[in-house]
């Protein structure tokens, strides 16, 4: 059964229209009323006027950091159990579900009998990463979280944007190497 779709008229444009002029003086009047008002708010701010009213602010990134919400995608971390040793039990499913295949597991035995699995060795690809939150999603026992608050993953090498099972357990520890 096909389906019909009605086709839209559109109001027909006069010369005036067509030469987007409008628009342009629009958006040329947008800019330039944002930029007067933050600049005479920011100077009457510096004289102490008009204190209660908010001008627009620029973070001066690296030395201010932005806030961040809560819910932000930041850099990876592994969650531990009570007694320091990782959460993960190796079920493999972030490696699984991640697109960019930046994940990778290798499992052993866990010595306690309760836990059947646990992560040998835990790598993680920042350079790779996309940042989609899947292995967060995906994860049955919360082991991985992406609730760091670390922004900065920026590095001179490849091999430093690969972190391993002790970066993951310890982040503020590699971001004070790095920083």
């Amino acid at each position: 059964m096909a389906i019909k779709i009605k086709h839209i008229k559109r109001a027909e444009l006069n010369f005036w229209d067509k030469t987007y002029l409008p628009s342009l003086f629009l958006g040329l009047a947008i800019t330039s009323r944002h930029f007067f008002r933050n600049l005479f708010l920011h100077i009457f701010h510096s004289v102490g006027l008009f204190k209660n009213v908010k001008a627009s602010v620029t973070f001066q990134y690296p030395e201010e950091q932005r806030p961040l919400s809560r819910r932000t995608r930041t850099r990876h971390r592994l969650t531990k159990r009570e007694d320091g040793s990782p959460r993960c039990v190796a079920c493999m499913m972030c490696e699984t579900v991640c697109p960019a295949k930046c994940i990778n597991i290798i499992a052993t035995e866990n010595p306690d009998p309760n836990i059947e699995k646990m992560p040998k060795s835990f790598d993680l690809d920042l350079g790779m990463c996309v940042y989609c939150g899947f292995c967060v999603e995906v994860c049955p026992e919360d082991a991985i979280r992406m609730d760091t608050q670390i922004i900065d993953t920026a590095a001179y090498s490849r091999k430093a944007m690969q972190l391993d099972m002790n970066d993951l357990l310890n982040p503020q520890q590699k971001k004070d190497e790095d920083g």
